[in-house]
C-alpha cells in the first residue's frame, strides 16, 4: 500500500507500522543496527527528541491522557510509544494545525504538520527499519516513499552529513533496490546481521 501524501494520514499509517515493531518487541536490550544503540533506544529517541522542537518553534505541546503522565522508554517503552504518537496524531488530526507555522533556525519557517511529516514522520519511517532489524521482525519499508525520501536528501547531503544526525554513507550493490540505497545514505549496513 502506498504512503498518503496528507501528513497526518501519512503519520497514521507510518507510526502504525512503528507500533506494530514496538509491540512485537520480545527483547528491549537487543542491540540495534544504531552504534551503541539498543531497541530501547530507539523508541527513546523518536520519543524525546520532538517535544521540544515543536514546543521551541511551534509553541506546541503534546497532548497527554487526563489524569496521567507519559512513561519514559526505561519505564515502558510500549506506553512511551502509544502516549506519544497519540499525541502527535492528535496534533496533526487539530483543525487548528493547519493555521500554525514552525520557525526554526536551522530550516527556516513551514507550515507546522509539513515539519512534522519532513522531520519526524520521515524519522520515525527509517527507524522503523532499526527496530524491525534489531529484534528479527519484518524490515520492508515502503519502496516508494525510500526513493522519494532519498531523492529529497541527497542533494542534501553535504548538510546532511555535516549535521551530525546520519553516519558516513554505507556503499551498496549497483542496482540496489530503493530501501537498501536508503539506508546506506543514511549510514546504514542494509545487512546488518539482525535479519
Amino acid at each position: 500500500m502506498a504512503l498518503s501524501d496528507r501528513p497526518a494520514e501519512r503519520h497514521r499509517q507510518v507510526a502504525g507500522l512503528f507500533t506494530d515493531r514496538v509491540r512485537g518487541t520480545r527483547r528491549w536490550d537487543a542491540p540495534a543496527p544504531v552504534a551503541g544503540w539498543t531497541a530501547r533506544d530507539v523508541v527513546r529517541h523518536l520519543t524525546e527528541w520532538l517535544p521540544g522542537f515543536l514546543a521551541s518553534g511551534a509553541g506546541v505541546e503534546l497532548p497527554v491522557p487526563i489524569r496521567s503522565r507519559a512513561p519514559s522508554a526505561d519505564e515502558d517503552p510500549v506506553a512511551a510509544w502509544q502516549v506519544h504518537c497519540d499525541g502527535v496524531q492528535a496534533v496533526l488530526d487539530d483543525p487548528e494545525t493547519a493555521h500554525r507555522e514552525l520557525a526554526d533556525p536551522h530550516v527556516g519557517r513551514l507550515p507546522l504538520e509539513t515539519a512534522i511529516d519532513r522531520f519526524y514522520t520521515a524519522d520515525v519511517f527509517m527507524h522503523t527499519w532499526d527496530l524491525a532489524r534489531a529484534t528479527g521482525q519484518d524490515d520492508r519499508l515502503d519502496e516508494g516513499f525510500c526513493a522519494r525520501l532519498l531523492a529529497e536528501m541527497e542533494p542534501m547531503e553535504r548538510v546532511i552529513r555535516s549535521s551530525g544526525q546520519f553516519g558516513a554513507r554505507v556503499e551498496v550493490p549497483g542496482g540496489a533496490d530503493a530501501q537498501t540505497r536508503l539506508l546506506g545514505f543514511i549510514g546504514r549496513d542494509p545487512f546488518w546481521p539482525g535479519r
